[in-house]
């Protein structure tokens, strides 16, 4: 598809400039959120750079836990910086190289939006927790909730109208908590739950914010990384003008992720 050309996934350390450092403060409200026993095995589906991954080794106590991501770049990073007994590897969501029925705890954090077929990966997570066991995940709010994509998108469409077609919010439709919901029906799941999840996101400065979209990691750093210097400049000026700073220049927004929970039937 021609709007997933801008999707790069490669660099662990980018990407947390742009994105992971939100994503942490989410994955700790997320595990928080789940039944988290000790002694559980674990599967982080789309581990990324390690965000939830690490959250469940250092709050969850668990016997295993095991990360997988289709990127090379990101295990590595999340390889680095995880304590044990997380192990990682490099997998496609869509196709688990684990048993059946070998985790109690399948999660997924910020992932089934990039993929095809969100339906196969989160089949793929039922078949690989026992009966009883807990599949759950969680996305961004790209429709309402990311208010510095918001603003980024505002932006980049004032200065290029085709920008909007790359825009999260229009691409992906796994980001509100009825398509959630009805994903992990479709699933077989039962006891669902979705609820959301808000974090503040604080930009010291205004550069704080726009560097990170030069990383190119993800949808708008990568569609940022195919504009000229001066539609770039342009860009970084009309941003600029639109988001709310404070008068030390602070700018204070907010994100929200919707989170979703189910158990696979007992037999």
């Amino acid at each position: 598809m021609t709007e997933r050309r801008f999707d790069v996934w490669a660099a662990g350390d980018a990407y947390e400039r742009y994105m992971g450092r939100w994503s942490r403060l989410v994955a700790d409200e997320f595990v928080a959120w789940l039944p988290c026993p000790p002694g559980a095995r674990w599967l982080d589906i789309g581990c990324g750079s390690g965000a939830l991954t690490s959250t469940v080794a250092a709050r969850c106590r668990p016997r295993t836990l095991l990360g997988l991501d289709g990127s090379a770049g990101f295990v590595t990073t999340a390889r680095a910086s995880t304590p044990e007994p997380a192990r990682f590897a490099v997998a496609d969501a869509r196709a688990l190289p684990v048993r059946d029925a070998v985790f109690d705890v399948a999660v997924s954090g910020l992932v089934l939006n990039f993929l095809p077929t969100p339906g196969v990966a989160v089949a793929e997570a039922v078949r690989a927790v026992r009966p009883g066991g807990l599949v759950a995940a969680y996305v961004w709010d790209y429709a309402e909730g990311m208010e510095f994509l918001r603003h980024f998108w505002a932006a980049a469409t004032t200065v290029d109208p085709s920008a909007a077609a790359h825009d999260e919010s229009r691409r992906f439709p796994l980001c509100d908590p009825t398509a959630l919901r009805d994903l992990w029906d479709e699933a077989g799941l039962t006891r669902v739950t979705v609820a959301p999840i808000d974090i503040a996101t604080l930009f010291p400065h205004f550069d704080d914010l726009w560097s990170p979209f030069r990383s190119g990691q993800g949808p708008a750093p990568g569609y940022v990384a195919t504009l000229s210097p001066a539609t770039r400049q342009r860009l970084r000026r009309t941003l600029r003008d639109r988001v709310p700073a404070g008068a030390d220049g602070t700018i204070a927004l907010r994100a929200r992720a919707w989170a979703v929970r189910g158990h696979r039937r007992d037999r």
